[in-house]
């Protein structure tokens, strides 16, 4: 079955059962009715290329060696306006675990600071999980709006993890990404990858001293090169010509500072899709770390498997032009809908404190606690 792609100028948000849906500053995109679906992404590029397929959308795992959850739509849908949501109140929700605890993150932390002093590890991204109960079934829509409504710039994201099978089935991811992985459009693709932190401050003064030092912050400028390296070093192949700057400039959300870096380049091939490129690119050393296979090997044997955190969820339609965030600032829901697990991480390097680090991930989480009005 074709998908046909449409464009509108709004949407109601569904009760339930969101295959797809990206909000973005410049626009929302969304799917209707499932044509196919893949738990291979590279199954589903040869789909698209072949024609066989119009669109695919929906998220990409940390490992790409596990299971992706991904869809054909029947109807991609290209809408001007946020996605909008009936009003809800969200049943009352606390923490109820964390895993590590903060003590074992912080060992975590410092065991990883002293491979590096031994070995090639130069940054490495560890991050901690916590379960939330909510007291009723929620319903994506609602979450999904909430953290909508509450970003600065409007993004968030949904994605039913149903396509990766298993224990995915029912399964919704929902989060709020600042990060965008890759957007083509025609010849033109672009990044803004992030890396580098700092928390904001009600405090109007307080919170410019933050931006400052973040700055200014000899590691926090260190991480994020590496990401910048290797984002270039991945695309020059695929790229005639890559336009960035020399030193990073500042986005912010509600709860933090970061570091970011906009990158333009110009496609040498037109049949570079912007699933090829996610697929290249990912995991960037913002949400694993380099070298990456060194990175991966740490992050395996400290945390597991990631699932759909730290992953990429977007879309590609069949002209190849598409977008893939960075999936960050984010909670899976379970089919019974009434436990979600959120997830933060942060980059640690050679000179990381690891009491700081450990409050990155705590910053990090306000995306979610403070979205749903999280007891804690």
């Amino acid at each position: 079955m074709q998908t046909q792609v449409a464009m509108q100028t709004h949407h109601n948000l569904p009760a339930n059962g969101i295959p797809f849906l990206l909000s973005r500053p410049h626009g929302t995109v969304f799917t209707e009715g499932v044509a196919d679906q893949y738990s291979s992404a590279h199954t589903a590029l040869e789909h698209l290329r072949s024609g066989a397929i119009s669109a695919v959308a929906g998220a990409l795992p940390f490992s790409l060696e596990e299971p992706a959850a991904l869809i054909a739509p029947e109807r991609l849908v290209c809408d001007a306006a946020p996605p909008t949501a009936e009003p809800a109140l969200l049943p009352p929700m606390a923490v109820t675990g964390y895993v590590p605890a903060a003590s074992e993150h912080t060992s975590r932390i410092e065991a990883a600071i002293s491979r590096m002093s031994a070995s090639a590890l130069e940054k490495v991204v560890l991050a901690r999980a916590v379960t939330i109960t909510a007291s009723e079934a929620i319903a994506p829509s609602a979450l999904l709006s909430r953290l909508v409504e509450r970003d600065p710039h409007g993004n968030g994201y949904a994605v039913d993890l149903s396509a990766a099978g298993g224990t995915w089935a029912g399964r919704h991811l929902i989060g709020a990404s600042p990060e965008v992985l890759v957007c083509r459009t025609g010849r033109i693709v672009t990044c803004h990858p992030l890396a580098g932190s700092a928390p904001r401050d009600l405090d109007p003064e307080i919170d410019r001293t933050h931006a400052a030092q973040l700055l200014s912050s000899a590691k926090n400028l260190a991480e994020h090169a590496f990401v910048v390296d290797h984002i270039r070093a991945t695309l020059m192949p695929h790229c005639r010509e890559l336009r960035l700057r020399n030193t990073p400039t500042l986005t912010k959300t509600r709860e933090l500072w970061h570091l970011g870096t906009p990158i333009r380049g110009e496609l040498r091939r037109t049949d570079t899709t912007a699933l090829d490129l996610a697929l290249a690119l990912h995991p960037t050393p913002a949400v694993c770390g380099t070298p990456t296979a060194a990175a991966r090997d740490v992050i395996a044997k400290a945390e597991g498997s990631r699932g759909f955190y730290a992953g990429a969820v977007g879309w590609t339609d069949k002209n190849g032009d598409g977008e893939w965030m960075v999936t960050i600032r984010c909670a899976i829901l379970d089919a019974d809908q009434t436990t979600l697990t959120a997830y933060a991480g942060g980059g640690i390097v050679a000179d990381s404190n690891p009491a700081d680090e450990l409050a990155e991930t705590s910053a990090k989480l306000r995306t979610v606690f403070d979205a749903f009005e999280v007891k804690r």
